[in-house]
């Protein structure tokens, strides 16, 4: 076999890329109704984004947990199990709209919450079973999945709006429940096998050591500062659009194609990094992140938003893929259960934290704000890629 011929990926590898698209176009279909749902159940409405936040503080509630829980009883089971999480919570959240119940609604966005808290592992158990040079291309393949969620989950939303009368978005979270019992079938195929060699949770160094590697905290910060500004600005961005009037129908479209932007560089992202290092990819999501606030603070108009989330979501997918990328290479297999336990407890910390102000800033202080409140972020992005150019540029020199 020729050095340029691709070994190929397990079958595996294809069916969590399905399960990832599945759990994507439901975090996509949140992402565009859940801040206006909100919005019409809430008395306070500063608390329109709370549900959306609470999806991302069960994810990081659930991220260590499940890591453990994968490692003991097994990645399908795991896997599997997690679905009835993800079905139970489209269950409550079209009882809570129909019962017109903001609390509930808050406990079906947890619910997802928590289902999303063992499907980030996806990419990892992908990671787990191939040889260290196709890493890169099982997690980017499995990202590639959210390229179906861009068109599936706004237009869900969209389609779904109006299917049960009075309860607006009621209908779009029926395909939720359909999509969570989709996933559990697909999940009934995968095969964790090959190179994932079972060790002990204790087993290897301790997890301060592994946290203490340069490279392990600019893979942290990069995916953890990515993910924040990129759930900041796109938690807000349905509610600016409705401050500026723009209909639901261009909301969507844009979500839509945030989420494209999102994935579809997934089909490149892997090779890129394979041709160019990780950290070249890293540097280039940081400036992408910068020209969205450009645009952003520049103006307001449909082409405007488009443009800007689109940019947004393509920065996001090379500082999370890279970022995953350059976390692989910092533990070794038995340390990979604390090792991304730790990194997807913190990372979706800042998640939290973003998309629970993201609502309150936009409504007390605008769109503006919003832009120039994740420029502190880009540039701690940007110091941690400098300081480690630095601190590989003085070991060559050495």
């Amino acid at each position: 076999m020729s050095a340029t011929t691709k070994n190929p990926l397990p079958g595996t590898v294809y069916l969590l890329a399905l399960c990832q698209a599945l759990m994507m176009s439901s975090n996509a279909l949140m992402v565009t109704a859940a801040a206006l749902v909100g919005h019409s159940l809430a008395d306070d409405k500063s608390l329109s984004t709370l549900p959306l936040a609470l999806q991302f503080v069960a994810t990081m509630l659930t991220s260590i947990p499940a890591a453990m829980l994968l490692a003991r009883i097994g990645r399908k089971p795991g896997f599997m199990l997690a679905t009835l999480l993800s079905m139970s919570g489209g269950v409550l959240a079209v009882a809570a709209i129909r019962a017109h119940q903001f609390w509930w609604f808050c406990g079906a966005a947890a619910l997802l919450g928590t289902f999303n808290g063992f499907g980030t592992y996806y990419r990892f158990a992908a990671a787990d079973i191939v040889p260290e040079d196709d890493k890169g291309r099982a997690i980017s393949l499995v990202m590639v999945g959210g390229v179906i969620a861009a068109f599936v989950g706004p237009n869900l939303a969209s389609l779904g709006q109006g299917l049960i009368a009075d309860a607006r978005f009621a209908g779009s979270f029926l395909f939720v429940i359909g999509m969570g019992l989709l996933s559990m079938l697909i999940l009934s195929f995968t095969h964790y096998t090959g190179h994932n060699v079972a060790h002990p949770v204790e087993a290897g160094r301790r997890l301060t050591q592994i946290a203490a590697q340069p490279r392990f905290q600019v893979a942290l910060i990069c995916a953890m500062f990515g993910y924040a500004v990129m759930s900041f600005v796109m938690t807000a961005t349905p509610l600016a659009m409705d401050h500026q009037h723009h209909d639901f129908g261009d909301t969507a479209f844009v979500i839509q194609w945030h989420v494209l932007g999102m994935f579809a560089p997934s089909f490149v992202t892997g090779s890129l990094i394979k041709r160019f290092g990780v950290e070249r990819i890293l540097w280039t999501g940081a400036l992408l992140f910068a020209g969205t606030v450009a645009i952003n603070l520049v103006g307001t108009s449909f082409w405007h938003f488009w443009t800007a989330l689109l940019l947004l979501g393509i920065g996001w997918n090379f500082l999370f893929i890279g970022g995953t990328t350059l976390l692989t290479a910092t533990y070794r297999p038995e340390e990979r259960a604390k090792s991304q336990a730790l990194n997807d407890f913190l990372v979706f910390s800042a998640i939290t934290l973003a998309s629970l102000s993201a609502g309150a800033m936009q409504h007390a202080l605008g769109w503006w704000w919003v832009n120039v409140a994740v420029i502190p972020l880009i540039l701690v992005i940007v110091a941690s890629l400098s300081w480690l150019a630095l601190r590989a540029g003085a070991a060559e020199y050495t």
